[in-house]
């Protein structure tokens, strides 16, 4: 039958209490009284329980009692302590525990880069388990991050940040980001911007754009404008129609063929009215057409003029250089004509030495 664990204890007790009793003997029973009581020696110094001597043996109640007062249950406090000297930490865990000031982070490189210490190449998208740094500066309310992560050949320490003004990260030590050709140069034209700069740039911007968007506003009002007086037009128009309709139906029940005929008259005069206002308007588009026309052809004739003369001009300059080059020719052709035939003499070189025809006679003799 298996025991609950408060009889089991219960059990437990009396056996020591039993063994208490059985071990010790007759030599040691003067120095340890039985009973509840200890020895004042046992409580004045409570590591005699623990020494070879002591005649208690660990199983019992009494070195039990003994062993829980030996537990911390309280703080030593010395007459100079000075609780003011204790260093206050913020503590915003759950457990108690001061908040770490650098937070583990798995990433993956945003960029590739080469390590500075041992040359090695890091590529994008490689992960890592960083350390994350919330910096104090902010750029338009956004905050700013520093990883640390490590190298993966010489575990030399390399950190980059954030960078929010570009949309992008920045390397700070530790390596060297590698060229990409997809980044250009103008992409960094802002990163010497000032905050103040860079405000004052997103506002003209802004203003740019509302600008941009008034003018659209007035175009459509404009077109708007243009709609509403279109269908005004209509209207007068349709109401036109109908007071004509009107007077027309009350002649007709009237039966007055004299009003009929006025009628008539007024009709047969607006529509003669608006015939010659068309004929008119048809007159001036044609007469602009007319004129557009003579003036494309006026131009063409320009141009075709100018292709001619530059035409000539250009026939003229070959014909020019083809006549110098048949003279020149027709020149070497005549020249070497008198050579052949010994017309001409050979021209003397500097460096042949003057023969004299006086001093050449009496030799020859």
């Amino acid at each position: 039958m298996r025991l609950s664990p408060v009889a089991g204890y219960l059990k437990r007790i009396r056996e020591a209490d039993s063994d208490d009793s059985h071990v010790i003997t007759e030599s040691v029973a003067p120095r340890v009284a039985r009973g509840p009581q200890l020895p004042d020696e046992v409580c004045r110094s409570p590591t005699s329980i623990t020494s070879p001597t002591s005649t208690t043996p660990p199983n019992s109640l009494r070195y039990q009692s003994i062993m829980a007062e030996r537990k911390v249950l309280s703080k030593y406090y010395p007459p100079d302590f000075d609780p003011t000297a204790i260093e206050n930490k913020k503590r915003s865990r759950k457990d108690g525990k001061p908040e770490a000031k650098l937070s583990a982070s798995r990433l993956m490189t945003p960029f590739s880069m080469k390590c500075t210490h041992c040359g090695e190449y890091i590529p994008k998208g490689r992960k890592f388990n960083a350390r994350k740094e919330t910096l104090d500066e902010k750029y338009l309310s956004i905050s700013v991050f520093r990883f640390y992560i490590r190298c993966t050949r010489c575990s030399g320490e390399i950190t980059f940040r954030t960078d929010p003004k570009n949309g992008d990260y920045q390397c700070e030590r530790g390596a060297k980001r590698n060229f990409e050709v997809w980044r250009d140069a103008t992409d960094e034209k802002y990163n010497d911007e000032t905050e103040e700069q860079t405000l004052d740039r997103l506002e003209k911007e802004h203003g740019a754009k509302e600008e941009q968007l008034e003018r659209d506003k007035m175009a459509e009002l404009e077109d708007k404008m243009l709609d509403s007086k279109r269908e005004m037009q209509i209207a007068d128009a349709l109401d036109e129609i109908r007071t004509r309709n009107a007077r027309i139906e009350r002649t007709e029940a009237r039966g007055d063929e004299a009003a009929m005929a006025t009628v008539q008259q007024k009709i047969d005069e607006e529509a003669l009215r608006r015939a010659k206002a068309e004929e008119e308007d048809r007159a001036a588009i044609r007469e602009e057409f007319r004129a557009k026309k003579h003036a494309a052809e006026q131009a063409a004739l320009e141009k075709e003029y100018e292709e001619s003369h530059s035409a000539e001009a250009a026939a003229r300059r070959a014909a020019w250089w083809k006549e110098g080059r048949e003279m020149r020719r027709r020149r070497l052709a005549n020249l070497r004509a008198r050579k052949a035939k010994g017309l001409t003499k050979p021209k003397p070189t500097p460096s042949a030495q003057p023969t004299n025809s006086t001093q050449a006679t009496p030799s020859e003799e």
